[in-house]
This record gives C-alpha cells, structure tokens and sequence, in this order.
C-alpha cells in the first residue's frame, strides 16, 4: 500500500498514475477530484443507515477544495442521504461541491443548496413490493434485510453468518426480479442493489468531467460499484485526461474486490484517504 505523511505525498505504483498526480500538482484548478461515499470517505459499518464520513474527511476536502477545480462525491445512495450522512452541508471551504446521489441520477450543488432529481423508475415500486416474498421463497439466510434506497433497493447479506455465500445463493432470483420490472443488479460488498439500467459511477463521472472541462480526473472508490468510474478514468486517458485511480482498501479482512489491482496507488481505509487528502492540501501550496 502506499503510504502518506505530512511531508510527502505517495508515490503511485504506475506510470499512468505517476502522471495523473503530476498533473493534478501542476494545473490543480483543471483538476476533477473525486471520491464514493461508504468505504472511502466513510467507515463500512453493518447498519448503512449509521454510516457517518470519517471525522477528518470533511475537513480534508474543504482543506483540498479551493486548489481544486472540482469537488465531487459519487454515490449509490440518495444525495440528500449523502450529503446529511457526510455533514458537506454548509462547511466552509466546500462551497463547490457536488454530490452526484444514485450513481449520478440525482445532483446535489453545495452552492445553491439545490438538488436535482428525475421521477423514479416505475419498476422500484414493483420490485420493493415484490421482493420481500422473492426472498422467503430464496430461503434467504438470517441476517439478510432490505434498505429502500428511493430510485432503487438494496438487499443486504452482511449481518448474514456467510454473507457471500448468502449474496451468491440471492444473485439468480434477484437477477429475475429485476429484469421482470425493467432493472438491473449491481452487486456491492455483501450486498445486491436493484437498480434502473444507465446509472453508474462510469457514466456520472465523465458526464462531470465533460461539463467541467477537467484535464485531471482522481478518483477514489473501495468495491465494485466503483469498477465502472475506473474504466472511465481508463477510457478518459487516452483522449488526454490524466488519471489518478485510488482503492481504499478495507483493514477489516474484506478486501477491496479487485479495485487494488486496478488502482494507482491504494490507501489504507478512509483515514488513508483522510492522508491522501490533508498531503495533497499541503502539496497544493496551502
């Protein structure tokens, strides 16, 4: 893992990375800096609905936000969740935010304080009422429970004694559920989320890349529903974009579902993240 400390930022493990950090210290204001929520910015805890940022993450970002040409959290969650679960609300500092909530389908503008969102898919409300039996008949494992997520439903195996195994046994008839209503799954860390097909971390975060003109593009995530923000970052390259891909990998045993392998440079958790970002400020000439 790299490692960071007051003094000196981390060297990324790749030359792409390498660059994509040159870059961002050389122009910070053509700089995209981008982060998921739960994972990177937030401890993984077994209620989602406890998730809470680190205490040094607000901080950190609003230390990094006025180098930088844009701030932005992507998330699965609802942006309004986000942003009152992360405290970005009013923080001095932050007041460029953007909080892209359900993969980006909803959006969250620090400076107005104003949230854009679409109607909801009509197939959420069928699945939601739908799956409570789809489970029972899956023989769902004790510990298995469902988070209405608004334009979307999750089903969580983490309180589950093998939550993987309880995930995988869930994939088939979850799989059918969704596609009868017109969705799809996107599985997580011991959790599958059914959600509208089109939203993605890919699709929002070169969406905002192109809006903003951003020439940098960092982007930190920690499980697999931020594989697609890394292949947008892949796919930003080579039309000039540098990139800088960050895991957060989780101390907890969990792993990083593949992300590490992917990435740049990988730090330890969100306190890693939390060093990323307090070096960065100092780098930037704070």
């Amino acid at each position: 893992m790299g490692s960071t400390s007051a003094a000196q930022l981390p060297v990324p493990r790749t030359e792409a990375g390498r660059a994509g950090l040159a870059a961002l210290l050389a122009d910070p204001e053509q700089a995209l800096v981008a982060f998921d929520f739960d994972g990177t910015l937030a401890p993984i805890v077994p209620d989602p609905d406890a998730a809470r940022a680190h205490p040094g993450a607000v901080p950190a970002l609003a230390r990094v936000a006025p180098r930088v040409g844009t701030v932005a959290v992507i998330t699965g969650r609802p942006a309004a969740v986000a942003v009152r679960y992360g405290g970005f609300a009013g923080v001095e500092g932050l007041a460029h935010l953007r909080v892209l909530g359900h993969y980006g389908d909803e959006q969250w503008d620090a400076a107005t304080g104003t949230l854009r969102a679409p109607d909801p898919h009509p197939g959420v409300a069928a699945v939601q009422a739908e799956l409570p039996g789809v489970l029972e008949a899956a023989g769902a494992w004790r510990g298995t429970w469902i988070e209405d997520k608004g334009r979307a439903v999750a089903v969580h195996t983490r309180r589950a004694d093998r939550p993987a195994e309880a995930a995988d046994a869930l994939r088939k008839p979850l799989d059918d559920l969704a596609a009868a209503h017109g969705l799809v799954v996107e599985p997580g860390r011991f959790v599958l989320e059914l959600r509208p097909p089109g939203m993605d971390k890919g699709r929002a975060l070169t969406a905002l890349t192109r809006e903003t003109g951003a020439r940098t593009v960092l982007y930190a995530g920690d499980d697999l529903g931020d594989l697609a923000a890394y292949d947008a970052v892949d796919t930003l390259r080579p039309e000039g974009v540098a990139g800088l891909l960050v895991c957060s990998a989780a101390t907890t045993g969990e792993g990083a579902d593949g992300l590490a392998d992917r990435a740049d440079l990988t730090v330890d958790g969100p306190q890693g993240v939390v060093d990323l970002l307090t070096t960065l400020a100092t780098a930037l000439g704070e």
